[in-house]
């Protein structure tokens, strides 16, 4: 097929509890698979990218906007990524590579089944506004995804309404 013109890192794994009883291996684990793994995918690609004039999208998730008690090491791979991503923008920029970052909420992917049977998700949930707690289809994601590969966008929100929650960062 030739060298890759769009890469898509989307690693996502979560543990949810008190960070102080939250083994440190599992801690790690999260870090590795969701942050190493996205630079490793860069990394891997990143060659490729820059012969093609491609664009790399960098899958964080609202919990780079704000961090969750209970969340800690999901709460900040999905910032690290994110300010990976706003790094490597500004790095391959020159060489023509673009780079997005993708803010996706509540994706009815595997990784959340059973949302409302785990306490401290059904909490988290229950305490964000109703527009908020709708689980979305992988395919209506998909979609917004391919809508920001397509206009190579700087970011992507899935649902498109969290554009909107981005200047209330601070206060989340």
């Amino acid at each position: 097929l030739g060298p890759a013109s769009v890469v898509i890192a989307n690693a996502g794994i979560a543990v949810a509890g008190p960070f102080a009883t939250c083994e440190a291996s599992l801690f790690d684990r999260v870090v590795e698979v969701n942050l190493i793994g996205s630079a490793n995918t860069a990394r891997v690609f990143l060659l490729q990218l820059t012969r093609t004039g491609g664009y790399f999208l960098q899958v964080a998730s609202t919990a780079a906007f704000g961090s969750a008690p209970l969340m800690s090491a999901y709460c900040a791979s999905k910032a690290g990524v994110e300010s990976f991503a706003q790094a490597l923008r500004t790095e391959v920029r020159p060489a023509g590579v673009g780079v997005g970052i993708a803010y996706l909420h509540w994706t009815g992917t595997d990784m959340i089944a059973g949302l409302d049977d785990h306490p401290v998700l059904r909490t988290l949930r229950s305490h964000q506004p109703a527009p908020a707690r709708r689980v979305h289809s992988p395919e209506r994601v998909a979609e917004w995804l391919v809508r920001g590969v397509e206009r190579r966008a700087v970011s992507v929100y899935a649902p498109p309404w969290l554009r909107l929650v981005q200047p209330l960062r601070p206060v989340l």
